[in-house]
């Protein structure tokens, strides 16, 4: 009885319990669009992406990067970047970084 116990007590804490993180993750199915960085400059009438890939988290590829989202749209001055992650049960990854600006 006592083993029971204990084996209940810890499963709840591991389910209760979860994890920290500074990003909504979904343990099954993840799909969020979520603010990075926002500037005081006005406008944005470009729009750059830039893409990556995961496969079963341990293979990735790709350039998520900042500087290749400026580049793809043409932009020098950036007004705001965001950041979209899809991940279907840490099988597959897409992850777009989208800069607006000038």
């Amino acid at each position: 009885m006592k083993t029971t116990s204990k084996f209940a007590l810890i499963g709840a804490a591991t389910l209760l319990g979860g994890c920290a993180s500074p990003v909504p993750v979904g343990g099954a199915f993840t799909d969020i669009t979520l603010p990075v960085q926002a500037t005081s400059a006005q406008g944005g009438s470009k729009v750059g992406t830039s893409q990556c890939t995961s496969i079963l988290s341990l293979l990735a590829t790709g350039d998520c990067s900042i500087e290749a989202a400026k580049a793809n749209g043409g932009i020098t001055e950036v007004t705001s970047v965001d950041w979209k992650a899809n991940n279907i049960l840490g099988i597959i990854g897409n992850y777009t970084t989208t800069v607006r600006g000038n």
